[in-house]
């Protein structure tokens, strides 16, 4: 692992269209992968642990790290932030190991640009109707909330297009199977290897 840079994958969905159960799988599956954990602004919820599930800091602490750059990438989702930390991603990448972002759409825009060989998955639920109900039976969020997360997931789900790998989250357990095929096929493409590859050919001689 330690011949190539590292897979930069970067995982988006409407809320409650399974991401995080698909990540948690992947993770359990494959070695070399990292998880970024995310910085935010909002409290936790009730078994979450700052540093676990996110890095909880305050707004003000927030906009002093923007302004000094520190972020690959943030975005202002339901008024609270997230971010993800720049320097932490790039020195897993640069040590050869790969590294996982639970990010939204707005997040994943702002990767690609800044760092186009990202690899970008969108997880699709198979219906509209499907995605409500699991909104409500997971009983996080208040009835309003809920609305405003599947307002915010109709425009979401049509930036499917721009992602490099679309997943319909309809079968758990073959959504997990392409996240991890899709994933063990990102990390074989010629151009993460060529370091590796270089290794080798240079122990080929010539025939001549």
């Amino acid at each position: 692992m330690s011949n190539r840079r590292g897979l930069l994958l970067v995982v988006s969905a409407p809320s409650g269209g399974g991401k995080s159960t698909l990540i948690a799988r992947l993770l359990k599956q494959i070695d070399g992968i990292s998880f970024s954990i995310s910085y935010t602004t909002r409290k936790p919820r009730p078994g979450e642990m700052h540093g676990r599930e996110y890095f909880f800091i305050s707004e003000e602490d927030f906009h002093l790290m923007r302004k000094r750059e520190e972020f690959l990438e943030w975005a202002q989702v339901y008024g609270n932030y997230y971010a993800t930390h720049r320097n932490t991603v790039e020195t897993i990448l640069a040590r050869g190991e790969d590294v996982l972002l639970d990010i939204d759409v707005q997040g994943a825009r702002q990767v690609r640009r800044l760092m186009p060989d990202a690899v970008l998955v969108f997880i699709l639920p198979p219906s509209f109707d499907i995605l409500a109900s699991r909104l409500r039976q997971r009983a996080l969020d208040a009835e309003e909330t809920i609305r405003q997360r599947l307002k915010a997931a109709s425009e979401e789900v049509k930036a499917y297009a721009e992602f490099d790998y679309c997943i319909i989250n309809d079968d758990l357990e073959r959504a997990v199977q392409e996240l991890v095929s899709v994933t063990m096929a990102e990390r074989i493409r010629p151009r993460r290897l060529r370091n590796t590859v270089d290794a080798i050919l240079s122990g080929f001689r010539s025939c001549e």
